[in-house]
């Protein structure tokens, strides 16, 4: 690449993660809607998320080894209307059998796009940038929480599940637009060797911190999937409430990941995914002492802070050790979320499904425990990669 990129390309993968985001938080978001339309327990509906979460886990390491030699601008254009178009698929889903294959498709783009973006952030920077370009463009995840998640609650909450997955097709479109507008030609970031891939694979400190990412999902997606499904059963949230719920939420998010993204550099990465993951644990922690609407969301608001600011905080990590590996990192970094969060909600589903409701938090808790531990072995290990 002759010319570092406009700063209108990190803005277009900012909008472009916005939508990824909202369309992969779109099924937790209207759980109920989808439970009572296709006539499912909220259990076998969330296996939605795990069926999904599965096949980007496995798609975003091997998507990454074959579209490697890729011009970046037409492969991120494509990859949002791929998204687009089994998004409007979905729409005319009539059961729960033929929903979930389609949703196994639509994720592909996730599992292209994310890790993608964050590797070709870190390519349009300065060295001495690349962790906050990374996290700035991680800020469309969180942008997605306090946006596109509860308005796309509220509109599956109103109108239907259908609707709510049809502005996301909308969304898609228009977002490919301004990635081919915007993005350069000529990104092609150097495509991983088979050697390169076994370094990323034989580093304990690398993958370290994918399991680290792997555990967090877990412990999070434990009870985050089913947080509607929950708040509807223990107080009675309608609609309404809930998008209000997922509002909160998500502004945390959104100020926890600007926060980060402005003192990374300075702090560290691993310094903040151990404060962060900190922020969750304590959020599960009380949760069980919330006993309304409104403790709720006092509970909630640390983990709001730390949720997405500790995604980012990984991948900026990543990158930071070892930016000629970062493709392959990366992608295995974002195949640990996915991996976790199909986990946790499979987990979560089990356990709701027996009318445990009360261990998710406590079982979501240990999982983030482990993860803490880890980090902080990792961080007084550290060695180039």
């Amino acid at each position: 690449m002759s010319q570092p990129a406009p700063r209108g390309a990190l803005w277009a993968l900012l909008a472009g993660n916005f939508v990824i985001g909202t369309g992969v938080m779109v099924v937790p978001g209207t759980l109920n809607e989808i439970s009572v339309s296709l006539d499912v327990s909220a259990a076998t509906a969330g296996q939605l998320i795990t069926a999904a979460a599965f096949v980007t886990c496995l798609g975003a390491p091997l998507l990454a080894a074959a579209v490697a030699g890729w011009d970046r601008r037409r492969l991120l254009a494509l990859t949002m209307l791929w998204y687009a178009a089994w998004h409007a698929v979905s729409v005319f889903m009539p059961s729960f059998g033929a929903l979930l294959p389609v949703r196994m498709l639509a994720v592909i783009a996730p599992a292209i796009f994310t890790p993608q973006a964050a590797a070709c952030a870190g390519m349009l920077v300065p060295p001495e940038q690349r962790g906050r370009a990374v996290t700035f463009v991680f800020l469309g995840w969180s942008m997605a929480s306090v946006l596109g998640l509860p308005i796309g609650a509220l509109i599956g909450g109103h109108f239907g599940w259908r609707a709510a997955f049809l502005a996301i097709s909308a969304l898609s479109i228009v977002s490919a637009v301004s990635v081919w507008l915007t993005l350069p030609n000529g990104i092609r970031p150097a495509a991983l060797t088979a050697a390169a891939w076994a370094r990323v694979l034989r580093s304990p400190v690398l993958m370290g911190i994918v399991s680290i990412t792997a555990l967090q999902g877990a412990g999070q997606f434990v009870l985050f999937s089913y947080f509607g499904p929950i708040l509807k059963q223990r107080f009675g949230a309608n609609a309404t409430a809930l998008s209000l719920m997922w509002g909160w939420f998500g502004a945390c998010g959104l100020l926890g990941n600007m926060v980060v993204s402005r003192v990374i550099d300075r702090a560290g990465a691993g310094r903040m995914v151990l404060a962060t993951t900190g922020l969750i644990a304590l959020s599960l922690a009380l949760w069980p002492l919330a006993d309304s609407l409104f403790w709720i969301a006092v509970v909630v608001s640390p983990w709001g802070l730390g949720c997405f600011s500790t995604n980012s905080a990984q991948q900026a990590r990543l990158v930071g050790l070892a930016p000629a590996l970062a493709p392959g990192s990366v992608a295995l970094n974002s195949s640990g979320i996915y991996i976790g969060q199909a986990f946790g909600a499979a987990l979560g589903g089990w356990l709701l499904a027996r009318d445990a409701m009360h261990w998710m938090s406590w079982v979501g808790l240990a999982l983030l425990l482990v993860a803490i531990v880890l980090s902080a072995s990792i961080d007084r290990s550290r060695r180039p990669a």
